[in-house]
């Protein structure tokens, strides 16, 4: 009798809890506004953005970029400087580390920052290799490059007065006693380190001509305060030659200084030929002084160099001296290259003669 009475209420029951579940999901999903929802969830996420934006605002613009350098060499030095001196022999080991910024207003300009800093005190090994001393960071050079017409401008401070100059030379030198640019450094890669202005135009045809002007801080345009060049360069696959004219008159109480300033390249099948040719005239003396450098770029995984020059620009009457450099340079990966090599520099006592190592890093 209880089982049947059991039986009767349960559908009973389960009639009377059906209205009040419908009741409830029905309260439930009138609560939840799919709609209302969403746009609360878009209104927080444009708020985040917006604060993203803000922050990106205050830091690096999106077309600024930022490259580092870090170049270590390990080497020792054999030899004498004059004759009765005693013998120099050293072991040491330098770096330099380099930061370069550049960024874009318009896509077609570019604002360029480069800081250098290197060992306390460059060794005679650091001397050789040309590395950047001091280990405070310091601004060597700020530059502003724009198109003007077809040409391309340069303005800046602490900048090469060859900075739109447009060489020949393929070989890539392994010490700072080859002089820069196949022999060419006084010309074709004039320094001058002042306000600088320079204007380059390449020609669809492989030729290009440019010019600069730099003067020193205190004194733009002055007497004995500026120095000023031209250049032409043809270049092609498969060879090239470039030349240029600088006349340099920053020194005070000093004449102008005149140089000219030639090389070239022609590649083989195997090698590259690089030569140059440069000559100085301070009113009194002439001098000058040569470059020849061979480059094969596929030996094994690497690449070998070899040049002979003089050391500087020498007078007729003055013995010249010559520096001989070869080394081997093997990229490890893209970021890490490896370049051992050997120079020799002919002295009025016995030749200085070095081996080292040369480990440079890009990131």
């Amino acid at each position: 009798m209880k089982l049947f009475k059991s039986l009767l209420v349960a559908p009973a029951t389960l009639g009377l809890l059906a209205p009040i579940a419908a009741t409830a999901n029905e309260v439930t999903i009138n609560d939840f506004n799919a709609a209302e929802e969403i746009a609360v969830t878009n209104s927080r996420v444009d708020g985040l953005e917006a604060r993203l934006n803000n922050f990106e605002a205050g830091s690096f613009s999106e077309t600024t970029t930022a490259s580092f350098s870090v170049d270590t060499v390990l080497g020792a030095v054999d030899g004498a400087g004059d004759v009765g001196t005693d013998s120099l022999e050293s072991t040491s080991f330098d770096f330099q580390f380099n930061i370069g910024l550049s960024t874009s207003f318009t896509g077609e300009d570019s604002l360029d920052i480069a800081i250098d800093n290197g060992s306390a005190t460059a060794s005679t090994m650091g001397g050789k290799m040309g590395f950047d001393t001091g280990t405070s960071l310091t601004v060597d050079g700020v530059t502003y490059s724009f198109p003007v017409g077809g040409a391309t401008m340069v303005v800046g401070d602490s900048t090469d007065l060859s900075t739109a100059f447009t060489g020949a030379c393929t070989y890539s030198s392994f010490t700072d006693m080859t002089p820069d640019d196949c022999g060419t450094g006084n010309s074709m890669g004039a320094s001058g380190k002042g306000v600088t202005a320079a204007l380059g135009y390449a020609f669809d045809s492989g030729f290009s001509l440019a010019g600069g002007i730099t003067s020193g801080q205190s004194e733009i345009l002055g007497d004995n305060a500026d120095a000023f060049g031209i250049n032409a360069a043809y270049s092609t696959d498969d060879y090239g030659v470039a030349v240029a004219y600088v006349s340099d008159d920053m020194g005070e109480g000093t004449d102008s200084t005149s140089f000219w300033g030639v090389n070239g390249y022609y590649t083989f099948d195997l090698a590259s030929l690089s030569v140059g040719f440069e000559t100085s005239d301070d009113g009194t003396t002439e001098k000058s002084g040569y470059f020849f450098g061979l480059s094969f770029p596929e030996v094994g995984p690497g690449s070998v160099n070899i040049a002979a020059a003089t050391d500087q620009l020498y007078a007729d009457s003055v013995t010249e001296y010559l520096v001989y450099e070869a080394s081997y340079t093997y990229p490890v990966n893209d970021a890490m290259t490896i370049q051992p090599g050997i120079f020799i520099q002919e002295t009025d006592g016995d030749d200085l003669t070095g081996i080292a190592v040369k480990t440079s890093f890009s990131f």
